[in-house]
């Protein structure tokens, strides 16, 4: 046991534990690359975009054209909403085959007849005797009609892998033929449990069938799409790849790989590297709208010969209705339709990029060879020297990281020997400060007898300001919240970054507002808000300033909803707005430090704080942003426009209360159509209250005519529903007008 003891003393001195350390750490990080978890695959992928942002793709050729069903197209009326009658579709078909489309394909699947064939519509249609009837059925179907176009050309229809839909396999459609050298490869690339194919008709005619399936990566970007997938058992090419055997002619793909996967697809005249998944790099370019031709330009002949003899043919969308926009690491919008378009292009013009095998093998030698280099001279090295040998170690792993990306289009990632390197760095640099905390630790416990411990200054310059409890002051309190929250963050799933920074763009103006009119912001509660006036400062004005920080963060929100509609756009996605309703009270509350011994927060307590919450939940029942209780209106009602909405039981209080909106400042309130609005509002309310249910009515019918911008509308509709269930069951003899709410 001494002599152990002994030789542990001696390689502590001699090595240090933490180099020890250090080496485990090496193997460590050596199994996670091999492991390759997903936030190891996402921060290499990272690299990559970063050269492709600063190097994209330069196009030297255009041998692709998309035939978009563009926003456009959509909108002409002898076309209509999408999806079209397939009779349109072969018209685009046999026009571009006579201008000379060397392959056509679909970016979209036929998965069910056309819903006008006549058969069907002999079925559908009413009002038709039984001739008109027969007539109809000895039509050829449009599907027949689509099926000739697409047999008299070279097509490749588009068919879609996923979990949901099964195809009906028994039936014996043609297949892609495949050749297959080295291991088998199904087991390597992605399958999808189900398959939607093409009505038989379509599927019978065309040259090719492929899978336009595109998948994402875990954070939304595409990089890499499949080029070979089995989907219900069946294995399949993409629709790219097939346009590619279509177009050359060939009858089957070759398929090489080793053990470890895929290496490569091949067709005559084309040899694609894939990764180990048979998933293709796509080494992208900046969008190009050059290559777009409208679909009803293809059906009126408005397109230039020189746009289709001799291409490649997509048929595609852009249109956002259609759901096919992605995101690539250049691009944050980009239709689907024109990814399978970069990949034609960097196929046909050999500028592909690719992740060698061998690769891992240069990244492990790397951080090998850097690992122990800094295990053996970091600890002798100061730390100019080292952030300085570190930063040219960091240089020259990108450097070679970029040449081989540059030069030979191969992705070899420096992501993981400089995160070992790094890793091993702060494990030395963590053990030296343990060593020498531990040293401080010493020397303090040597002194302490002689020294006593400062004390805090905040506890000795305000000690009362850690006590408990608060005081009582007449308050106005304010709650607001965004409307339709959910359903704005379900538009973020794949981007929650950007839903943050959505809420501080939101949260930020509308905290300004309530800064400049002298409020003080209690808590944020998601994209809540709760703020008062009149503490901790006094403010003999906070009626008005709470009312008027209302305002404020109403105009603010508009101003944020115009730049937002105008980035949308310009970026070509989809434009939510934001709405938010506020809830304004005033009443005596209870403010100060309140919490525990351990931990309190500056805020406020009472039963006006509830209902200035309550009102802020009703404004969107009510149809007005700002909601205020009575005493706030009565103490502003000379400086704003007040409309009295009800006279409502709150949930959880005996005493009804009436509320108010406040619809602008002084110049509305001045104005004669509110005024107008205003008495029409009081004679419903008088109307309502004195049981006259036809007087009501015909108040809300005279304001209506008035209300041309519909301010109203909703508290209109609230009463009519209201006096309609009193017409059919009165309310009690007793009853005052107060409508007791249900829900907080």
């Amino acid at each position: 046991m001494r002599r152990l003891k002994a030789i542990r003393r001696w390689f502590g001195r001699r090595f240090g534990y933490a180099r020890l350390v250090c080496v485990v750490l090496l193997i460590g990080i050596a199994a996670l690359r091999v492991m390759d978890p997903a936030p190891v695959q996402e921060l290499r992928v990272r690299t990559f975009d970063t050269f492709q942002l600063i190097e994209p793709r330069k196009k030297t050729a255009r041998p692709v054209t998309i035939v978009d069903i563009d926003e456009k197209s959509l909108a002409d009326p002898r076309l209509g909403q999408w999806p079209w009658p397939r009779t349109r579709i072969a018209e685009i078909v046999t026009n571009l085959t006579r201008l000379g489309a060397v392959v056509i394909a679909f970016d979209a699947v036929f998965a069910e007849p056309d819903r006008l064939n006549p058969d069907i519509a002999a079925d559908t249609f009413g009002n038709l005797d039984e001739e008109m009837r027969a007539r109809l059925r000895q039509l050829p179907s449009n599907d027949s009609i689509l099926a000739e176009a697409i047999r008299n050309s070279r097509v490749v229809l588009g068919e879609s892998g996923g979990p949901n839909v099964r195809a009906d396999l028994n039936e014996k459609l043609p297949v892609t033929g495949l050749a297959m050298l080295g291991e088998a490869p199904q087991r390597f690339m992605f399958e999808f449990v189900g398959l939607l194919r093409n009505v038989p008709v379509l599927e019978e005619a065309a040259a090719g069938r492929g899978l336009f399936t595109i998948r994402p990566e875990r954070d939304g970007i595409v990089r890499r799409v499949p080029m070979m997938m089995v989907a219900q058992g069946v294995t399949m090419p993409s629709l790219t790849f097939e346009m590619l055997r279509v177009a050359s002619g060939a009858g089957t793909i070759l398929i090489k790989t080793d053990q470890a996967g895929i290496k490569s697809l091949g067709v005559k005249g084309f040899t694609i590297p894939t990764d180990l998944n048979g998933q293709l790099w796509i080494r992208y370019a900046r969008r190009d709208p050059s290559i777009y031709v409208p679909a009803i330009d293809v059906l009126e002949g408005r397109v230039a010969p020189e746009k289709i003899a001799g291409k490649l043919i997509l048929i595609g969308t852009s249109s956002i209705g259609l759901n096919d926009i992605k995101t690539t690491p250049v691009t944050p919008a980009m239709p689907g339709v024109e990814i399978h378009a970069q990949v034609l292009e960097s196929a046909l013009t050999g500028d592909v990029v690719s992740q060698p095998n061998y690769g891992i093998g240069i990244e492990f030698f790397a951080a090998l060879i850097m690992g122990l280099l800094v295990v053996a001279f970091a600890p002798k090295f100061g730390p100019v020297t080292l952030v300085v040998v570190g930063g040219m170690f960091a240089s020259v792993l990108i450097g070679t990281s970029w040449y081989f990306y540059s030069q030979h289009r191969l992705l070899i990632d420096f992501t993981y020997p400089l995160m070992s390197t790094t890793a091993i760095y702060l494990t030395l640099v963590f053990s030296a400060f343990v060593r020498e905390l531990h040293q401080r630790r010493q020397i303090r416990s040597q002194f302490v007898q002689y020294m006593s411990p400062a004390l805090v200054e905040q506890l000795a310059n305000a000690p009362e300001r850690l006590v408990l409890g608060g005081e009582e002051r007449e308050m106005t309190i304010m709650f607001s919240d965004m409307r339709g929250f959910t359903a704005i963050s379900e538009t973020y799933k794949r981007d929650p970054q950007g839903l943050t920074q959505l809420m501080n763009r939101f949260l930020t103006p509308l905290t300004n507002a309530i800064l400049a009119r002298k409020g003080y912001i209690d808590k944020y509660m998601g994209d809540a808000i709760m703020a008062f006036w009149n503490a901790p400062l006094d403010d003999k004005q906070h009626h008005l300033n709470a009312c008027d920080a209302a305002l404020d963060m109403l105009e603010r929100v508009d101003e944020l909803n115009q730049e937002r509609e105008q980035e949308a756009q310009e970026g070509g996605h989809v434009y939510v707005p934001l709405n938010i309703g506020v809830g304004l009270n005033t009443g005596s509350c209870v403010v100060g430090n309140m919490g525990s011994d351990l931990k309190f927060n500056y805020s406020v307590l009472g039963d006006s704080v509830n209902l200035a919450a309550r009102l802020e939940g009703q404004s969107k029942e009510y149809g007005f942003p700002i909601i205020v209780g009575s005493k706030t209106a009565l103490e502003v009602k000379e400086k704003f426009a007040i409309l009295e909405l009800d006279f409502i039981m709150v949930k959880g209080k005996k005493e009804p209360e009436v509320i108010y909106a406040i619809a602008g400042r002084e110049d509305v309130a001045q104005s004669g159509r509110f005024q107008r609005l205003r008495n029409l509002t009081i004679e419903m309310l008088a109307c309502y209250r004195g049981r006259d249910w036809d007087g009501a009515l015909a108040a809300i019918e005279r304001g209506r005519k008035t209300d041309e911008a519909q301010t109203l509308q909703y508290l209109y509709r609230l009463y009519e529903a209201r006096i309609r269930a009193f017409q059919k069951e009165p309310p009690p003899q007793d009853w005052d007008g107060a409508f007791a709410l249900t829900t907080k």
